[in-house]
Parts: C-alpha cells; sequence; structure tokens
C-alpha cells in the first residue's frame, strides 16, 4: 500500500499571523493589549480554544482538551506588571498555561472594530440580518466598514417585548438574564448593538436613529437619563453574553485562513459561562 503522509501542523507563529491577517493589532485601541501574551512561536499547533475569558476555568478546559492554544476576546494583562509569581490569580494562570504548554493569544478591540467583528455576531445572534453599518466608525478606514457597534434593520418591526425574548433566545443564558427601559409594546425596527459595556455609545445610538440599543455594562445614572427622554429603549445583557457569539465567527474565519481541514488543526468554542455574576436574588416580576 502507499504511504499516507500528513502535512506537518502549523506553527503558533503561523497561526498568529493567520489571524492578525484578518483581526490587525494595529486596530485595536490605544489604551488595550492584544497579540501573545505567551507561547513559543515554533511550537506546532493542532488544537485551539476559542473563550471570551483568559481564566482559570477555561485554562483547565484548555489542558483537559489537549489544546495547544487559547484565545481568547479579552486581555490576561491588560495593565503593566512587574511580576507573574504564581502569588496572584493572574501569575498562577500563566505558571498553568506554561507548565502545561499552552499559549495564550488576545484579541479585544481589534476584533470588535473588526468587519465583520463582534458586534457583527452579536446582531445576527439578536435577529439582524440585513445589511450593518458601523456604530461609532473608525475613521482610519476610508471605507467606512470598521468600527465599534452596529446598526441594522429588521425584517418588519416588532414589540419591544418580542425583540427582547428573540434577543433573550439568541444570546448565552446567564443568571441576570436581559434588563429592559422601555415600553414594551412600542414598535422596534432599526437596531443598534454593540458588545460588552456600551454606555460610552449611548449618544451614538441615539444619532443613529436607533429604536432600541442593546449592549452591556449599563450604569444606573446614564442609563436613567437616558431612558428619560424616552425616545431609545434599551436592552442590557451580561458582558460576557454580548461577546461570546463572535468566538464561533472567529475561529470559523481562522480555520479557513489556514486552509480548511488541510491545516490539520481543531478548533472548539468554549461553553463555559464565565460571567462574574453567579447568582441572582429578589428579581421583581416583569
Amino acid at each position: 500500500m502507499p504511504s499516507v503522509t500528513t502535512s506537518p501542523p502549523p506553527t503558533l507563529h503561523d497561526v498568529t499571523t493567520a489571524f492578525e491577517a484578518i483581526y490587525d493589532p494595529a486596530w485595536a485601541a490605544s489604551w488595550d493589549a492584544v497579540g501573545l501574551v505567551c507561547g513559543d512561536p515554533g511550537q506546532p499547533v493542532r488544537r485551539i480554544l476559542f473563550a471570551v475569558d483568559p481564566v482559570a476555568r477555561v485554562v483547565e478546559e484548555a489542558a483537559e482538551w489537549g489544546a495547544d492554544l487559547v484565545v481568547t476576546h479579552h486581555p490576561l494583562l491588560l495593565r503593566g506588571v512587574t511580576s507573574v509569581a504564581a502569588t496572584t490569580p493572574k501569575g498562577r494562570l500563566v505558571h498553568r498555561l506554561i507548565t502545561s504548554g499552552i499559549a495564550l493569544y488576545t484579541a479585544h478591540t481589534n476584533a470588535d472594530t473588526a468587519d465583520p467583528g463582534v458586534s457583527d455576531a452579536l446582531a445576527a445572534a439578536v435577529g439582524l440580518d440585513g445589511p450593518l453599518r458601523p456604530l461609532d466608525p473608525d475613521p482610519a478606514d476610508p471605507e467606512g466598514r470598521r468600527g465599534i457597534g452596529r446598526v441594522g434593520e429588521l425584517a418588519s418591526p416588532v414589540p419591544l417585548r418580542d425583540f427582547a425574548a428573540r434577543a433573550a433566545r439568541g444570546l448565552p443564558a446567564t443568571v441576570a438574564g436581559l434588563r429592559v427601559a422601555g415600553d414594551p409594546d412600542r414598535p422596534v425596527r432599526t437596531v443598534a448593538v454593540s458588545g460588552g459595556a456600551g454606555d460610552s455609545l449611548l449618544g451614538a445610538a441615539r444619532a443613529a436613529g436607533a429604536d432600541v440599543f442593546l449592549t452591556a455594562d449599563l450604569r444606573h445614572h446614564p442609563a436613567s437619563e437616558f431612558a428619560e427622554h424616552g425616545d431609545i429603549a434599551l436592552v442590557d445583557a451580561a458582558h460576557w453574553a454580548t461577546e461570546w457569539p463572535w468566538l464561533a465567527d472567529g475561529a470559523a474565519r481562522l480555520t479557513r485562513a489556514l486552509g480548511g481541514g488541510r491545516a490539520n488543526v481543531e478548533t472548539r468554542v468554549s461553553t463555559l459561562v464565565t460571567d462574574a455574576w453567579t447568582q441572582a436574588f429578589g428579581a421583581a416580576s416583569a
């Protein structure tokens, strides 16, 4: 029988180069920390785990599955550090990654602003299936396609309560679920979304003519003052839930960039709920 040869797996350098061609680190905000956190660029990569948060449970999942690389949306080391001793949670995480031979890579605001990016996946998850435009366009993009958040139209208007129910079904479940501000019967057609903390974009949502703005981490005072105008409804979801839909898209795009099945690389999206809130009590009935 003729011998069967298989191509060697790509190196970590090959994988990160392909990923950065999709989510250019130059698109990241100046305060952000994206790119390779730890790992040998020459090591082979056969299994890649995608997750929102670089936390201990995710690293344990990666180690149990035999992952060579973890790609997360949120950075592990966003601010400068002088030590990664295993005396802190982050230090222990770095040690666990290195001793397990697992690399860590972060794509944060560069994935937010990409076209398509985090908010495109969020828009699809909550029922927007038509053309989208950035909520806060990136002035460095001459085509006006990149930017934070997205705005789109539903196929036909629906009451706010129906839109919120659709969004709840489309997003992964969390303890807090969705919080809604606005008349439940008001019609919704134009929808603005932004994955992650979005109260800095409240004005942009109004300027875009949105009927509802779905985002996360809305603080009491900005949300209350905004809601008093009565012109735009608000839907506040868990931070983790608004960014999780992107993971499958990022994994699929990387797989294609590496040559599909020919690359001998397997990807997995972590389904661990790593939202910070794990219990809720005393919620009022709707």
